[in-house]
């Protein structure tokens, strides 16, 4: 659905995105990530046809953006950082502008307005000036004028700031519902949101792709936690030492309730897991813990900003 080569934006001397490529299949929901700054709004822009590129490609559906830059916009729906709202309209005819502006046809705009209304949940507000309504409500209308189309493509900024917690939890099965017939693309500052309904995340650092990965395969790790009723000087060497693990590192300096934890990498942790169970056994341990560890989101983008040598692209 989404081809970039080697994208780059420049401001003079300032290089906001550095030589970024990335494909986004149909039907996939991606999170987009990074530090302010890091090239996410710029990216977003460019491949709406709102800005041009200063070097490379950007094909969307099979469309070259720079050539067929209208007919790719009608294909997407279009949620900015800061939507431009006007505040003297009421919602709902600010959504009949937008419909005209995105070429619904004329009988078939009330169908699509009251769609785009129900999946934000907007019809107690639907007659009322914009410039009344709560931030949280605005960002709605923002996403309902984004929806109105049916696009094929659908890049939303930030698309839960200002929603209180059960607005958020309508605005992620909104997302679910959308990508059933459209591809995402999702910035947002608020990690949890792209764990809760992204499957693939790309990370930008200083204008420049970091990483681009599925969140499952980033969670799994090959290390093992395990938790035991012996501390370091009895249990470091044991562990250590078992075949297909190569270090056993204790994660608290203190023991809590008499209990220590360990991670232990390992080159197949399934198959060291039995192991270091039947170990721990026969030494008469006492084992209250023994698993795959996983990483959050918020653990491995702080990883790939620390360490960007690691990243994996």
């Amino acid at each position: 659905m989404i081809e970039v080569r080697e994208l780059s934006r420049r401001y003079g001397d300032l290089k906001a995105v550095d030589r970024v490529s990335f494909q986004v299949g149909r039907g996939e929901i991606v999170g987009l990530l990074g530090h302010n700054g890091a090239g996410k709004t710029t990216i977003m822009k460019m491949l709406t046809g709102y800005l041009e590129p200063s070097a490379g490609e950007i094909l969307i559906d099979g469309l070259d953006i720079a050539a067929e830059r209208r007919a790719i916009q009608r294909r997407i729906g279009y949620l900015p950082e800061n939507c431009p709202l006007y505040p003297e309209m009421t919602v709902i005819d600010y959504l009949d502008y937008r419909a005209a502006l995105q070429g619904v046809a004329h009988a078939e705009r009330p169908a699509a307005i009251r769609e785009a209304i129900a999946r934000t949940a907007l019809e107690t507000k639907a007659t009322v000036p914009i410039a009344t309504l709560s931030r949280g409500f605005r960002q709605r209308v923002g996403v309902a004028q984004a929806i109105l189309h049916r696009p094929a493509l659908l890049i939303l900024d930030e698309p839960t700031n200002g929603l209180d917690p059960s607005q958020i939890e309508h605005m992620r099965s909104l997302i679910a519902d959308l990508a059933e017939r459209a591809t995402l693309l999702i910035s947002t500052h608020i990690l949890q949101e792209v764990e809760a309904v992204c499957d693939r995340v790309l990370i930008l650092r200083a204008g420049r792709l970091a990483l681009d990965a599925r969140l499952a395969e980033l969670r799994a790790t090959h290390r093992l936690l395990v938790t035991l009723d012996r501390p370091p000087t009895e249990a470091a060497g044991r562990l250590g030492g078992l075949t297909g693990v190569s270090a056993c590192a204790p994660l608290d300096d203190s023991a809590a309730a008499g209990r220590w934890r360990y991670l232990l990498d390992t080159a197949d942790p399934d198959a060291a897991a039995p192991q270091v169970a039947r170990s721990i056994a026969e030494a008469g341990w006492s084992l209250y813990g023994l698993q795959r560890e996983e990483r959050n989101l918020e653990t491995l983008f702080r990883e790939v900003n620390a360490h960007p040598e690691a990243a994996h692209v």
